[in-house]
């Protein structure tokens, strides 16, 4: 399995309320209609939220937590591979639903300030 991770930040015309209702409610069923077309195995929207733990947890390590330049949210998709992930994506339905969700996260998303990236898990504790 490969792991595609995006780190977003939410448009400046959007408070993190309305950032994370909009993913919520109008991109992610997007997402789950273009699962087949895409071959997506597994996806998880994690929104971020303010923690009095994550902010003691960090003091005196330079970590920055709550509001501010951090990240707004981070959505993981599960594929079988990247070969899995570039056949879907070569084909007419995978290429109609890339349009579709690349279109909406332009929406709520502001791409210069987010990030993307493959992964491969590495399980230490399972």
């Amino acid at each position: 399995m490969i792991k595609l991770t995006y780190c977003l930040h939410r448009l400046p015309t959007l408070s993190r309320e309305e950032f994370q209702q909009y993913w919520r409610g109008t991109h992610a069923p997007l997402v789950a209609a273009a699962r087949e077309a895409l071959g997506i195995r597994r996806y998880i929207q994690q929104h971020t939220v303010g923690s009095a733990v994550a902010e003691a947890n960090n003091a005196g390590r330079g970590i920055p937590t709550g509001d501010g330049e951090d990240f707004d949210g981070v959505a993981e998709l599960w594929f079988d591979s990247e070969e899995a992930v570039a056949a879907a994506a070569a084909t007419e339905e995978g290429q109609k639903h890339a349009r579709i969700l690349a279109g909406d996260e332009a929406n709520f998303i502001d791409f210069s300030r987010s990030r993307c990236f493959m992964t491969q898990a590495n399980e230490v504790i399972g």
